[in-house]
Formats: structure tokens, C-alpha cells, sequence
């Protein structure tokens, strides 16, 4: 959930909820009552109204400060304190930076409604729960709760605008943004914050979202580095294993992300933690530990939807699919998400189930209609789509157009590098892919989709090394893409024997022949070339003379990462394993 909860303060509507049970961990939050939810200007305050703001910013700007809400015992200094109720856990949990569970936020959810119910001019109260909207929109994948979280954070700058210190509003703007992929507009409302509060933490993770959804990587390390500072713990932790992660230091992400995994206290936390730890054992092709990762996810949480997915993945690629189908069936009657519906349309294709991929696919379709209705950009996920199933032109024009909208992603530049591929012009997909794998660490996918356009190319040298990069990286990176990938290599063959042609060394110049007569001799007979075994089969199967290693004016770069046999790790310069 977004940290501007942790703004929050037991002065206001207090949590008289100890002994209440959580609710069901995928019950939905009650809906916004009707009345508070104008976007009227609010009556002018009374001084009463205005006195009880002023104590209660002060309030909140301690428990900003000390990042947790503080209990004050009574007089006798041996009695227990009472177990904290769900709102609280949701409040304690977010002051911390970290995820609460979805039974807390529920009802933190509930709590602030009525809350606002009776108190509308409760500015801050407002961003909590348009906060609160944007997180469990998340969650359940309904973006129907951001068009509440936009209601409910327009309501509080308009009873408190943001530079009369609602900043907690702006962040929640910010992270409503990244909710839905308009990662300019999330930037623009956390450098706005981080302008007027550079210390203000909890603006720094919507800010990594944002660098992150735009490309600006450079941006994003300094943004996790300054949290970091600010902010030491698990979240932090997180985040630094993520860009690491993101850079290719492999060895990096994985021991600091076990480290946040050995340090997580509350459930939804942990289970956070050991589902980033299954990602990154999918992601470097180790199925098995991936699937135990997300065992433990889902015993510690299992209303951890994101770990039922993941396992999904790993079940598949180990060739369990009929469990991958159970758990792709169970995230996606959670959490509806798109991107699980692809995949599971994609397993069912694998399979040759075509009718249950085809129903994947329009249900697919229509969840992105849905999403793209509420102000969602979908256009990296509908591109994929399209260009790997649909209608590239079409994938081509959406990906374009999000790409000049600042996009820069890695993600984005290997979804239009391969929607023109596949639409049939690899010459300009060619600039796209490169980007993709010079920026996006060490993804199979990426891998893949350049050693395609390569091959297209007939550039046979880096396509080989590109697609072997892809199996070596994750065998099974795609239940679809990894068998094709495997096939193009086939096809390939082995390199020619001496290495590529215009890598060796040229040939010594012929001497000229003396213009004086030579006596005469007797002719010798010629030398008889040994026979070679190989014969023609030294050259690929398939494979265009050494001359043609590429396009005109286009020649492979040796000697790059690229080119290794086996996974480049990063040296002690580059990693801060080393450092």
C-alpha cells in the first residue's frame, strides 16, 4: 500500500476493533458512500475544525517522523497492551513502508469510509483512503478502484491543497499514476514532492516506479540509493534487490533479497520477500527452487495472489501442468490480472488445448478494454499480445506511440523491437532489440526475441550466440518461445569451423614472379591436398557464405558480453559485491 498511510493517526477515528476477527482475506472493501465523495468545495471551516487539523498535522508529522504509531501506556506500567486491531496492523504496517495483508486493508478500507462519512473536511483522512483505493486496485486487478482513489484524493486537495501541506495527497496521486501506467504524470507529482520535501521517504518508491516505467534507470538507482539512506529495512532492502536485479548482478539481488527475506516480521511482508526470491530463481532457470520460494510465499500469505501466478510459471516449465493450471486458475479467480490470462492462453496454446487459448485470449481482450475505460494504459501488454497472436501492424502502432509518449523502457523497447519483427521489417526492429538486451539485465525473453531478428537478418554469428544466451539463461523461459528458440538454434547449426571468416587474418600478398628466365627443370608433380573429413559440413547447415555475416554496412560486435559462452558476472568493479 502506498506509504502516505503511515500519515495516519489514531486521533482520528480510532481502531476500537481489537477483538474483532480480520476480515476474509478476499472479501471486497465495502463501497465509497455516495454523499462525501462531491468534488464540491467543502464548507469553509469552523476554528474548532481548524484548531483540530492544526493538533492533528502535528500528530501526523511525528508519526512521520518516528514511522510508526506510538500507544502512550496508562498509569499502571505493568499491563499488557491490547493486541492491535486491523486497522492498526493495516496503519502500523504502512508506516513501516511495508505491505499489509488484505484482511487489514480491508478493513483500513471500511474505516476510513466511514470515517469520512461524518467528518468530509478530514483532508488527510481523504488521502488515506484514495491511497487505500489505489492498493487493493492493485491487488484484486479491479480498476474500477482507481477511479475511487482519484475521487477520494481530489477531495482532499480540495479541502487541503497540496501546498498548504497535503503532500500525502500529491504522493497518492503520484502512486494512482503508476497504477496505471502514466509514469510522466506519476514523475511529475513525486519530483513536485521531492522538490518541497527532499527527505519525505515515502515519496521515493513512486518515484523508482516512475524512472523505472520511463526508461531513466540512471534516475531510478539514485532514487533507491537516497531511500535506502533515508529509509534502512526491508522495504528498502527490496528495492535494492530489484535493481540489482535489473542490472544483471544476479549474485547481488539474490543475497539481498534473502536478506529482506531473513529480516521480514508481519506475514504479508515475508510472503512479499519470498515471492521476489521465487522471481528470481524463474529468472535465472531454476524451476524447482521457484516453486518452493512461492510454497512458502503462500503458506506465510495465501492470499498472496502474485505467488499462486509465479508458481504457475515454475510448475509449467518443469513440465507439472496440470497443477500450473490449477494455479493459474486460482490467482486469476483473485486477481483477474492480464497478464496471468496470457499465460495461462499461452500454456493452453502449448498444449494444443486451441479452444481454451482462444477463450484466454477474449477474455484476455476484454480485461484490457476494461482496464484501458479507466484511465489504465495498456499498451505494452495489449502490444505483446497482438504482435505474438494478433495483428502486429496494429501491435507496431500502439507500442510507437507509447515509446513517443517517453516509454523507454526495456520492456517497451523489446515489445516494439518484436511487433516489428514480426510485422515484417527486422531492419528497424534490429535498434529496438539491442536496446531491450543492453538494458534489461539478463532476460531470456529479450534474448530471444534479438537472436530472431538477427537470424532474420542473416547476421547467423550473434543470432546463434543471442538464442543460446536465451536457453542458457532459463531453459524454459516460455512455454510457447523456448521450444521455437531451441528450433532456430537447431537450424543454425554449429559455427564454422576457424571461427567467422572475416575474423581471421587475411592472407599474405602473392610474390610478383621474376621477370629474369629461370633454368629449366624438369616439372614436379603437384602436392596432393590431404583429404578433409569434414568436407562442406564444417559450414552450417542453412548457412550463408562467410561474406554474408550481416547486412551491408552492418558487422557483429566482438567481443562484447554478448559474445560469451557462458553468463557474464559482473566483475568487482561493476558489482557492489566487490566494492
Amino acid at each position: 500500500m502506498d506509504d502516505t498511510s503511515r500519515q495516519t493517526s489514531t486521533a482520528h477515528g480510532p481502531d476500537h476493533d481489537h477483538g474483532t476477527p480480520p476480515a476474509a482475506p478476499y472479501e471486497s472493501p465495502p463501497d465509497l458512500p455516495p454523499s462525501p465523495v462531491s468534488l464540491a468545495e467543502p464548507p469553509p471551516a469552523s476554528l474548532r475544525t481548524t484548531l483540530r487539523r492544526a493538533a492533528f498535522g502535528v500528530v501526523a508529522g511525528a508519526v512521520l517522523v518516528t514511522g510508526a504509531v506510538v500507544a502512550v501506556p496508562d498509569d499502571d506500567q505493568d499491563a499488557a497492551q491490547p493486541l492491535p486491531g486491523p486497522v492498526s496492523r493495516a496503519m502500523s504496517a504502512t508506516a513501516a513502508g511495508s505491505p499489509a495483508s488484505l484482511p487489514d486493508l480491508t478493513a483500513l478500507i471500511g474505516d476510513r469510509q466511514k470515517w469520512v462519512g461524518t467528518h468530509p473536511s478530514d483532508a488527510r483522512s481523504w488521502a488515506v483512503l484514495g491511497s487505500a483505493y489505489v492498493e487493493w486496485g492493485r491487488r484484486a486487478s479491479d480498476a474500477a478502484y482507481y477511479t475511487r482513489a482519484e475521487q477520494a484524493l481530489k477531495r482532499s486537495l480540495n479541502v487541503q491543497p497540496g501546498e498548504r501541506g497535503n503532500e500525502a495527497a500529491w504522493v497518492g496521486l503520484a502512486s494512482l499514476a503508476n497504477a496505471r501506467h502514466d509514469f510522466v504524470t506519476a514523475k511529475k507529482w513525486g519530483e513536485t514532492v521531492r522538490a518541497r520535501l527532499p527527505k519525505q521517504w515515502a515519496v521515493y518508491p513512486e518515484l523508482i516506479d516512475a524512472y523505472n516505467g520511463l526508461g531513466d534507470y540512471k534516475s531510478a538507482t539514485k532514487a533507491v540509493e537516497k531511500y535506502a539512506a533515508l529509509r534502512s529495512g526491508v522495504p528498502s532492502l527490496g528495492l535494492t534487490a530489484e535493481m540489482y536485479r535489473d542490472r544483471g548482478w544476479r549474485e547481488d539481488a539474490l543475497a539481498t533479497a534473502q536478506d529482506a527475506a531473513n529480516r521480514a516480521r508481519t506475514p504479508a511482508e515475508k510472503a512479499s520477500c519470498l515471492s521476489r526470491l521465487g522471481e528470481l530463481a524463474w529468472e535465472r532457470g531454476e524451476p524447482e527452487e521457484a516453486v518452493a520460494q512461492y510454497g512458502a510465499a503462500l503458506r506465510t500469505d495465501p492470499a498472496h495472489h502474485a505467488s499462486l501466478a509465479g508458481r504457475a510459471r515454475a510448475l509449467a516449465a518443469l513440465g507439472r501442468t496440470d497443477e500450473a493450471q490449477r494455479d493459474y486458475q486460482a490467482a486469476l479467480k483473485k486477481s483477474p490480472r492480464p497478464a496471468y490470462l496470457l499465460e495461462l492462453g499461452e500454456l493452453y496454446e502449448s498444449l494444443g488445448l486451441d479452444g481454451d487459448s482462444a477463450d484466454q485470449y477474449t477474455k484476455l481482450r476484454a480485461a484490457l478494454a476494461r482496464g484501458k475505460a479507466r484511465g489504465v494504459d495498456e499498451s505494452l501488454l495489449l502490444g505483446r499480445f497482438e504482435a505474438a497472436h494478433g495483428d502486429a501492424a496494429a501491435a507496431v502502432e500502439l507500442l510507437r506511440a507509447a515509446w513517443d509518449r517517453g516509454h523507454h523502457s526495456a520492456a517497451v523497447a523489446d515489445a516494439l523491437g518484436w511487433a516489428l519483427h514480426r510485422s515484417g521489417d527486422p531492419d528497424s526492429a534490429l535498434e529496438y532489440a539491442e536496446q531491450a538486451v543492453d538494458s534489461g539485465g539478463q532476460n531470456a525473453s529479450y534474448a530471444y526475441h534479438l537472436g530472431m531478428v538477427q537470424r532474420a537478418l542473416r547476421d547467423f554469428g550473434p543470432a546463434r550466440r543471442h538464442l543460446e544466451e536465451a536457453l542458457r539463461t532459463n531453459p524454459q523461459f516460455s512455454p510457447l518461445d523456448a521450444p521455437r528458440a531451441q528450433e532456430a538454434l537447431d537450424t543454425l547449426g554449429l559455427p564454422p569451423a576457424g571461427g567467422p571468416q572475416d575474423m581471421r587474418p587475411a592472407a599474405p600478398p602473392a610474390p610478383e614472379p621474376s621477370r629474369e628466365p629461370s633454368p629449366a627443370r624438369d616439372p614436379e608433380p603437384a602436392p596432393v591436398a590431404p583429404e578433409d573429413p569434414a568436407g562442406e559440413a564444417a559450414q552450417a547447415p542453412g548457412e550463408a557464405p562467410a561474406a554474408a555475416a550481416g547486412p551491408p554496412g552492418r558487422q557483429a560486435k566482438p567481443g562484447t558480453p554478448k559474445a560469451a559462452a557462458t553468463p557474464v558476472e559482473p566483475s568487482p568493479r561493476q558489482s557492489p559485491a566487490g566494492r
